[in-house]
């Protein structure tokens, strides 16, 4: 199963998440060298909040918050189902 959410636009993200037999997180960023921890702590809260643990995420990153990554994901995941 897979799901989609968000845009390649400034400031937004676009996250894809798969089901997988083990968790793995991809982010292509160009903040990354800064922010990729951060961006991290964020997906890692959201999975435990949505009782997620095996997935593949690849989130192409333009820029955003963390809110915004929250609610893509959020989406991705729920889609996903």
């Amino acid at each position: 199963m897979k799901g989609i959410a968000g845009t390649l636009e400034s400031n937004d993200c676009l996250i894809t998440v798969e089901t997988s037999d083990k968790l793995e997180i991809i982010i292509n960023s160009p903040v990354a060298y800064l922010y990729e921890d951060e961006i991290k702590k964020t997906i890692l809260e959201v999975l435990k909040n949505e009782k997620q643990e095996k997935l593949k995420i690849v989130m192409e990153d333009k820029g955003a918050l963390d809110y915004t990554i929250r609610a893509r994901l959020i989406v991705a995941i729920r889609r996903m189902k």
